[in-house]
């Protein structure tokens, strides 16, 4: 029915079936789609999607500044949509081509990335924290001391690989804002980190879950969403939003300048935003979707799950991360790459 239901508001946009040599390229994050969404559309569309795969926004940046090689569909993180719209990266999308824009919940639209929004639509929003081994934790981490500040765990700690991450929440745990960072506090969370390496078993690429679900950490710094896929098959998992707050962020939908097909890009994201196309996918990837209509088809399992719907304190204290120009990232990128050698 869901298949039906996508298909219909396809040709309702302008056109339905495609023809037998239609593809669209998307690139996105790993393990980020509903298990048969691309069959799914491929049904409704005569449309077959092409998959490629970026670990880091950085990467996912450098690919499309150097030109555009082929893709229609990217899923930028709301920073990096900031980004991307200030050196010109970014076609700006046809509303009238996205109907289903209107399943999504009016808190994440209008953000200060896009305020529009003009340039991308929210695909899922997502909260870091730190995810941890039950049997081999006391207590409930509910610090960022204990991975930036303690060698109670040493050598069973796994941080993020992305710069202003790092610095970010470790001013964070310093009890400042992670917005407008200054150059000394940039060298404290630096220093910071430095005296910690140690205690630090590797610095992953958005990774950390399979890491942690292995047994090679206990603690993990990661996002609610991958946290909650292995704690779905393991029950020693936890996850916690620590109390001094962290980075909320969104990923987006975007369709990038010299996409080849910028009207098959609007009917796959018109697709991804349909609420039985979008209950598939949250069913899947157990990221907190923006889709207030796919959220209503999902079981109250996901709906009151804590992982993927955190509250509390920590998230009380969180802030929507903000980007401040490439100087400031270069900053951050220049003092993790010491505290890395």
């Amino acid at each position: 029915m869901g298949v039906a239901a996508v298909g219909f508001s396809l040709q309702a946009c302008g056109g339905g079936k495609g023809g037998d040599g239609d593809k669209l390229n998307f690139y996105t994050w790993d393990t980020y789609i509903g298990e048969t969404t691309l069959a799914d559309f491929n049904k409704a569309s005569g449309v077959k999607v092409q998959t490629s795969y970026f670990s880091t926004n950085d990467e996912l940046f450098a690919k499309l500044k150097a030109g555009n090689p082929g893709y229609d569909v990217i899923v930028p993180s709301n920073e990096f949509v900031t980004r991307m719209r200030q050196a010109d990266m970014l076609m700006p999308l046809d509303l009238a081509q996205i109907p289903n824009l209107k399943n999504i919940a009016p808190e994440f639209l209008g953000q200060d990335y896009d305020p529009a929004p003009k340039h991308s639509v929210p695909y899922t929003w997502l909260v870091t924290g730190i995810g941890y081994r039950k049997s081999r934790v006391n207590g409930t981490p509910d610090s960022w001391k204990w991975l930036y500040d303690s060698d109670l765990y040493k050598g069973r700690i796994a941080l993020l690989s992305e710069a202003a991450d790092l610095i970010r929440l470790g001013a964070k745990y310093l009890g400042k804002s992670l917005n407008g960072i200054d150059a000394a506090t940039i060298k404290q969370v630096e220093e910071m980190l430095i005296r910690q390496k140690p205690n630090i078993k590797t610095f992953h690429e958005d990774n950390g879950q399979d890491l942690l679900l292995a047994g090679d950490v206990d603690l993990v710094m990661e996002f609610n969403g991958d946290i909650a896929q292995i704690a779905a098959e393991d029950p020693d998992i936890g996850f916690v939003v620590p109390k001094e707050g962290s980075l909320l962020n969104a990923d987006t939908l975007a369709i990038p300048k010299g996409a080849p097909r910028p009207e098959l890009a609007h009917k796959f994201i018109n697709f991804l935003l349909d609420a039985e196309a979008g209950k598939h996918i949250a069913e899947t990837i157990l990221y907190p979707t923006p889709n207030s209509a796919a959220k209503a088809l999902m079981p109250e399992s996901y709906r009151e799950n804590p992982i993927i719907f955190p509250s509390g304190t920590g998230m009380d204290n969180s802030e929507w991360g903000k980007f401040e120009g490439p100087e400031q990232q270069r900053l951050f990128e220049e003092a993790i790459t010491r505290v890395r050698a």
